[in-house]
């Protein structure tokens, strides 16, 4: 049995530990964003490690002696380093279908997607015409779930040592202990693919972020200090057919191009964000069978640099430069837009 006193003080470890790590976040935030403070979910990803625990654990790499503390590490740092770790630690809801394996092609906008026609529409619409969505209509909605929303950050000074690159994957596998050809080992391929891509046409620059600081750094360099920032308020309405509330224009200029950040799958959080020419959000109420839910709706209004066999395409007919696309952000996702004078 652990000792009243005993379990206080770990407790009250932990506390502290997690409180370094978000005042560290919003004190960057601060000093970066022309926001009074970021929103709960993102301060929540902020790394619950202490300055003491990332130098520890930055020693550990050096010697090549982290894979000795490898499940410590993993869970003080609150990441997903085993290979059954690939579901969200919140989705014990059994009313839902299992979470929706994380699709990449949706961020290829030059590559086709094999995935078949029946697969792509089961449980809702992924891609969408901008006219589908009016108030007092009806949408099937996807799954709005990120497969491993809980994980955190790493900061900035432990993520930089570690070997992020394709080139370089057998040595991230190793130090994190992923398995071959185990579905993490595929999420990391895919990953690190993505991220070491070039610029696809009609996209004006990309990054992969993988630590908070990385993620204002960029936000920052592409739109200036004064931001503002949008996601969808929940995963209500994932999977149903629900009733369309109010839609609103939130950010309309296609001459000022907003930031999409997309969660990856990934031991870590990374996110990987990009800017996109002509594309307008909405604030959309969808009414959910439990709750209303506030989504984020984008929509693309330049598709002429598409692949004309996109998975859009195929839904919705038409091609490459005919029709805009719209699509919902899902959980974790996040769009940065500049704040208008």
């Amino acid at each position: 049995m652990t000792h009243p006193i005993l379990l206080l003080g770990l407790l009250m470890a932990a506390y502290f530990s997690v409180s370094q790590g978000e005042n560290a976040f919003s004190h960057y935030w601060e000093e970066h964003i022309g926001l009074p403070r970021p929103p709960h979910w993102l301060t929540a990803k902020a790394s619950p490690l202490s300055l003491h625990q990332t130098l520890k654990f930055m020693k550990f790499m050096e010697e090549n002696e982290l894979p000795s503390h490898l499940r410590s590490f993993c869970k003080q740092a609150n990441i997903a380093c085993s290979t059954n770790a690939l579901l969200n630690k919140a989705m014990n809801d059994t009313t839902l279908p299992p979470v929706a394996r994380w699709n990449f092609a949706k961020l290829k906008y030059d590559s086709p997607n094999e995935m078949p026609l029946s697969v792509a529409s089961q449980g809702g619409l992924p891609y969408f015409r901008e006219s589908m969505v009016k108030k007092g209509g009806f949408m099937p909605i996807p799954d709005l779930r990120d497969p491993m929303s809980y994980k955190s950050f790493l900061p900035r000074l432990l993520a930089s040592k570690i070997p992020f690159s394709f080139a370089r994957i057998e040595e991230l596998k190793s130090l994190l202990g992923v398995v071959n050809e185990s579905n993490m080992d595929e999420y990391i391929q895919n990953t690190l693919q993505l991220c070491d891509k070039r610029l696809i046409l009609g996209e004006q620059c990309m990054t992969c972020a993988t630590s908070a600081e990385d993620l204002i750094d960029f936000v920052v360099k592409k739109l200036g200090h004064r931001v503002l920032i949008w996601s969808t308020e929940s995963v209500e309405g994932s999977y149903e057919n629900v009733k369309i509330g109010a839609v609103k224009l939130i950010y309309g200029n296609l001459s000022e191009p907003p930031a999409l950040c997309h969660s990856l799958p990934f031991p870590f959080q990374v996110y990987y964000c990009h800017v996109l020419r002509k594309v307008k959000l909405y604030a959309v109420d969808i009414h959910a069978r439990k709750k209303v839910n506030h989504a984020i709706m984008a929509c693309h209004y330049d598709t002429s640099t598409w692949n004309s066999n996109h998975l859009a395409f195929k839904l919705l007919g038409f091609g490459p430069g005919l029709i805009e696309v719209c699509h919902w952000i899902t959980e974790n996702g996040v769009v940065w837009t500049k704040a208008q004078d």
